[in-house]
This record gives structure tokens, C-alpha cells and sequence, in this order.
């Protein structure tokens, strides 16, 4: 009789510790995560460049405790053209040495904004609106030709820095709650990047005489991205 009294008092005492340490779990107040996209050109943008891709990531702070208001911050990398080719490694060296010259036409940004979020359920879509820039560059680097080496020269070939505003929407799809919540995110977003000069396939001519010629293009240069990714609840 006094063991079962002995061990009804610690499932008693036990219950409203583990209630109210659950209760004491805090409240999820920001979204970080990132995703692959996939970046058409739209356009004028169209007429010079093909699809391309890239990798984005995003950081979201909520400002009230709903979550329908919120800061956030996206950055990321786009490719839309790249051209490899085995060429020689010097005039002194010869052919007897040859390497992998790989040119990559390239747009960085970032940018920050406000963003709403709907709370329907578990599915939550959301809208978004930001300011930022994007930084247009072709980059040529040389790596061994066996493709497993690190690229041991580099030189920017040309670049151009815009400002840009991006509208964007999306939908999160909760994978798992708990102290770590983990949600699919899926998402589409119009980049305006204004009028940008830059390097297409096939921009740099080379001559017999080892020079080059640049043949930029000046155009607007707007994406249409579509991505897929995860976001991770951030508590503290």
C-alpha cells in the first residue's frame, strides 16, 4: 500500500514538471534555409541567354508573435552559361602540358524586403517584396585537365553591378515539428534586374596572337527563378 501511495506522488509530481516543461519550449521566431533554382530569362533577357541555375539561401525574422509579418534577407548564385575547353598551358611549355579553360558567366545577389506569411493549417504560403542588387561577371579559371584539380589561375573578364527588386511567393510544407521544425519550400520569384551589361556564351573571341576581344551585350536583364528547398525553425 505505501509503495503504490509512494509511486502515485511521483507521477503526480512528475506529470506538471514535464507539461510545464514542454509549455516552456519557445516559439519558433525566425525560418533560415536555401534551395536549387532553376533561372529564365525573360525578355530581352531571352533573346541573348539560355536557362540557367543556381543555389539561394534565405534568412526570415518574424516581427510579431502570428508570424504574418516578417524581414527577410535572400542571397544567392546564378549560372546562365559555361564553356569548357583543352587548351595548351603556355607558348613555353607547349602542348606536351594541357589544361582546362573554363569560362562561367555568373549573377550574385542579394537583397531584403518584407514578407507575409498565411498560417492556413500546416501549409503556409506566403508572399514577399525586396530590394537589393545583382552583380553581373564572367570568370575564366584554369585547372588541370584531369578535372579533379582546383582551378591555380583566375581572372574576371568582365563585370557590371545593378540594382534589382524582386517579387516573390511560395508555399512552406511542414516535414516535422518539435524543437526543430523542418518544412519543403517551394517558391517563384520575378528578378528585375534592370539594364545590365554582360558576357554571353561565345562573348570572348580569342586571336592568334593570344589577345582577346570582348563582346558585351546591353540589354535588361530580368529572371523568372523557380526553386525548391527546405527552411529550419529557428527558437531562442
Amino acid at each position: 500500500m505505501r509503495t503504490r501511495v509512494f509511486l502515485s506522488a511521483l507521477i503526480a509530481c512528475a506529470m506538471p514538471a514535464g507539461v510545464h516543461a514542454q509549455n516552456e519550449l519557445e516559439p519558433v521566431r525566425a525560418w533560415t534555409g536555401g534551395g536549387f533554382q532553376i533561372a529564365a530569362p525573360v525578355g530581352e533577357f531571352d533573346s541573348y541567354v539560355n536557362t540557367g541555375w543556381g543555389v539561394g539561401g534565405h534568412f526570415l525574422i518574424k516581427l510579431d508573435a502570428t508570424g504574418f509579418l516578417g524581414i527577410r534577407a535572400d542571397a544567392g548564385y546564378l549560372n546562365y552559361g559555361r564553356e569548357t575547353r583543352r587548351v595548351c598551358l603556355s607558348p613555353t611549355v607547349g602542348c606536351r602540358i594541357e589544361v582546362d579553360l573554363t569560362t562561367s558567366n555568373d549573377i550574385a545577389y542579394f537583397n531584403l524586403g518584407p514578407q507575409l506569411t498565411l498560417a492556413l493549417g500546416p501549409v503556409q504560403p506566403y508572399i514577399n517584396a525586396s530590394l537589393g542588387f545583382a552583380y553581373f561577371a564572367t570568370v575564366s579559371s584554369v585547372e588541370g585537365s584531369g578535372g579533379s584539380n582546383e582551378p591555380f589561375a583566375r581572372t574576371t573578364n568582365f563585370d557590371d553591378f545593378t540594382f534589382a527588386w524582386q517579387l516573390g511567393t511560395g508555399v512552406r510544407i511542414p516535414l516535422s515539428s518539435g524543437g526543430t521544425p523542418i518544412s519543403l519550400d517551394f517558391a517563384a520569384r520575378f528578378n528585375t534586374n534592370g539594364e545590365a551589361e554582360y558576357l554571353r556564351e561565345g562573348g570572348i573571341i580569342d586571336h592568334p596572337d593570344g589577345s582577346i576581344s570582348l563582346d558585351p551585350v546591353r540589354s535588361e536583364a530580368n529572371l523568372v527563378t523557380v526553386q525548391i528547398g527546405v527552411t529550419v525553425g529557428v527558437r531562442w
